[in-house]
C-alpha cells in the first residue's frame, strides 16, 4: 500500500511526488496518460506573476518563482531558463497603470523605449514605441519538467484510469480504476478538468470554466526571440531547438473563450501573427498540443484538504507557474505541519 497516492502525472502530480519523497514519503502516481500528463503538455510554459487575481493570488506566484529556482538547485538540468518577458499587450495609460500597479507590490519593471527594444529584440518587426520587461520570468517545458521530476523523486506509476474514490467512515482508502483497486493511506487529487467527476458522489460540487488551450510549435529558426514576447496579438517564445511557441488564444492568461474555431483556420492565423512579428523569415507549422485548461469557477488555485480525511485537492491554472510552490506548502501540510497562511484564500471549503 502507498502511503501517499496521487492521481495525475502533469506538473502538478509530478511536483507533489518529489516534494512528498523528499520528506520522505512512499508515493504512487496513478495516471491515464503519460508522464508529463496531458494539459501540462499543452502549456505555454510561462512563469510569471505580472498576471494575478489578487494580491494573495500574486503572492503566491511571486514566490513560485522562487519555488522554480529552488527546484533548479536541487534537481540539476531542468529545463527551466529565464530570458525575462518583453510586455505590451495593453499600452498607454493601461500600460503605465500596469507597471505602476506591479512596482507598487515590489515586482521588478523596466520601461523600455522603441530604442531599447529595438536592441533587445532585433529581429522583431513592429517595433512598439514602449513596452515594459518584466526581468524575473521565465519559461520552461512543463511536461518534460514534470517528467524530471517524477524520475528525481523515484515514485512508482501506476498506468490506470481512475474511477472512483475509496472511502469509508469518512475517510478516504484508495481509488477504484479500470485495472482493479488501489489502496493509500491518502489520495491527493492533481486531476485537473477531471476532478470535479471524482468529488461529485461526495457532495462536493467544483465549478470549472471551459477553457480549451491550443499551442502551436514552429519549425526551428535562427534566434529570432530571445525573451517571453506578449504582444496585443500574440503571446510567443523560442527555445532551445529554435522552434517558435505560441497559443492560439490572444492574451492567453486572461482567455474566455470557451471554444477553438476550426483548426485549419486558427493554426493559419497565428502564423500569419508570427510572420508579421517576425518579417523575413520561412515560419511553418510543425506540431500542435491541445487540452482543457484546468481553471477553476473563480480563475484561482483549489489547494488543501478535500470533503474526505485524507483526502487533498491540487487543481490550478497556471500549474506550469504555481505547482513548484503549491506541491512545497502542501507536503508539508500533508506530512502534519501546520496549515500554510500563503494558502488560506485557496481553500477547497470555499466552494461549500
Amino acid at each position: 500500500m502507498a502511503e501517499t497516492l496521487i492521481i495525475g502525472a502533469g506538473i502538478t502530480g509530478a511536483a507533489l511526488a518529489f516534494q512528498l519523497s523528499r520528506r520522505g514519503e512512499t508515493v504512487s502516481i496513478v495516471s491515464t496518460h503519460a508522464e508529463g500528463g496531458l494539459a501540462s503538455t499543452a502549456s505555454f510554459g510561462w512563469l510569471n506573476a505580472s498576471y494575478h487575481l489578487s494580491r494573495a493570488h500574486y503572492r503566491l506566484r511571486h514566490e513560485a518563482l522562487e519555488a522554480h529556482r529552488r527546484l533548479m538547485r536541487l534537481v540539476p538540468g531542468l529545463p527551466t531558463e529565464w530570458p525575462g518577458c518583453l510586455w505590451y499587450e495593453a499600452t498607454g495609460a493601461a500600460q503605465e497603470e500596469t507597471a505602476s500597479d506591479l512596482q507598487a507590490l515590489g515586482y521588478r519593471v523596466e520601461r523600455l523605449d522603441r530604442a531599447a527594444i529595438g536592441a533587445r529584440m532585433p529581429a522583431l518587426g513592429p517595433v512598439p514605441e514602449c513596452a515594459l520587461h518584466f526581468p524575473e520570468e521565465g519559461a520552461a517545458d512543463p511536461a518534460e519538467l514534470a517528467r524530471a521530476l517524477i524520475a528525481a523523486s523515484g515514485a512508482r506509476v501506476i498506468r490506470a484510469t481512475v474511477q472512483a474514490l475509496d472511502h469509508a467512515g469518512g475517510r478516504v482508502s484508495g481509488v477504484v480504476t479500470d485495472r482493479g483497486p488501489v489502496k493509500a493511506g491518502r489520495v491527493v487529487l492533481a486531476t485537473g478538468t477531471g476532478t470535479p467527476a471524482l468529488l461529485q458522489p461526495l457532495g462536493l460540487v467544483l465549478p470549472m470554466l471551459i477553457r480549451p488551450g491550443l499551442m502551436i510549435a514552429t519549425n526551428p529558426l535562427p534566434p529570432v526571440c530571445p525573451l517571453i514576447l506578449a504582444t496585443p496579438d500574440q503571446e510567443v517564445r523560442q527555445d532551445a531547438a529554435g522552434r517558435l511557441h505560441a497559443p492560439a488564444a490572444l492574451a492567453r492568461q486572461s482567455d474566455h473563450a470557451e471554444r477553438l474555431g476550426a483548426f485549419p483556420v486558427v493554426v493559419q492565423a497565428t502564423l500569419m501573427r508570427l510572420r508579421m512579428l517576425f518579417p523575413g523569415h520561412e515560419i511553418h507549422f510543425a506540431r500542435q498540443a491541445m487540452a482543457l485548461r484546468p481553471v477553476p469557477g473563480d480563475g484561482l488555485p483549489v489547494l488543501g484538504r478535500g470533503p474526505l480525511e485524507g483526502l487533498w485537492l491540487a487543481v490550478m491554472h497556471s500549474a506550469a507557474t504555481l505547482a513548484p510552490v503549491a506541491a512545497e506548502l502542501l507536503a508539508q501540510e500533508i506530512t502534519g505541519g501546520p496549515e500554510s497562511a500563503g494558502l488560506a484564500d485557496f481553500r477547497p471549503s470555499r466552494f461549500g
